[in-house]
């Protein structure tokens, strides 16, 4: 029914080729770095359905760009923070003792959207290897953007977006808002006044499964939005499929974020 439901949102017929041109329109070409966020659902109905996003994505970058998305996998935690659902509490210590260590091949992703699994799946992929917050990544600087990620610093200096920092990456949202920009949670981890809180995650060292405990900064994506409104630089817009989209470079907007943290502290850090 839903499928039945995109088709008759969809006025004209899209395929991997109208997303390309859509795509160029978008100033996007080969060459290019993209962090990508989306909403397969956005787009309408499309030949191919998440498949085809990450074909001509892949395409139009080349393997000269690096295609990014965020491959989180927030089942991987302490279960004592979990809302959605939560688990009953004699269980937290028992799914401590034996949830599966961190694959970056199998575990799953929670909450990306079907085009980021799409992605994962695809046999050129490298994801990071961190438990929580890991990234997945293809193309020219796949390899040395996904090679680290400190379990305690996931989005800071010594993570893929530290590196990403360091090149022309641009943030394409497809049909998502700046609360998804995952990118932003580095100015977080950049705030000499940021706290923290004890973490888990379940992974492999030295080839043995062990519960490893963490410090996990405090993030809230939910002001992202907000920091964005008082954001000066130029942020495209633009249709990919039916979705609206927003593209925007990902450096000048991230050092901005630091700044705007820095004057606008989270009510528990003034």
């Amino acid at each position: 029914m839903t499928e039945f439901l995109h088709i008759l949102n969809t006025p004209e017929f899209q395929s991997k080729d109208t997303l390309k041109q859509q795509l160029h329109q978008l100033g996007i070409k080969s060459g290019d770095a993209l962090i990508v966020h989306s909403s397969l659902k956005s787009m309408g109905w499309i030949a191919g359905g998440a498949q085809a996003v990450v074909e001509a994505l892949l395409e139009t970058v080349t393997t000269e760009g690096t295609l990014v998305m965020p491959s989180q996998s927030a089942d991987n935690s302490d279960p004592v923070y979990w809302m959605n659902p939560p688990i009953p509490e004699n269980w937290h210590q028992p799914f401590r003792d034996y949830a599966p260590a961190y694959d970056p091949h199998l575990s799953e992703l929670r909450g990306m959207g079907k085009i980021a699994e799409c992605f994962h799946r695809h046999p050129e992929t490298i994801r990071s290897p961190h438990p929580a917050h890991s990234f997945i990544a293809s193309g020219k600087q796949a390899t040395d953007w996904m090679s680290e990620q400190p379990i305690d610093d996931s989005f800071g200096k010594t993570s893929p977006l530290a590196k990403m920092m360091e090149s022309d990456v641009k943030i394409l949202l497809i049909g998502t808002g700046f609360d998804s920009c995952t990118a932003l949670h580095y100015a977080e981890f950049a705030q000499e006044t940021r706290t923290t809180s004890p973490q888990g995650a379940a992974v492999k060292i030295n080839g043995q499964r062990v519960w490893q405990t963490y410090d996990c900064i405090d993030m809230d994506s939910d002001r992202f939005p907000e920091l964005v409104k008082d954001y000066p630089g130029e942020i495209a817009t633009g249709t990919l499929g039916q979705a609206e989209v927003k593209l925007v470079e990902m450096r000048p907007l991230v050092e901005f974020g630091i700044e705007w943290l820095q004057k606008h502290p989270a009510p528990n850090e003034k």
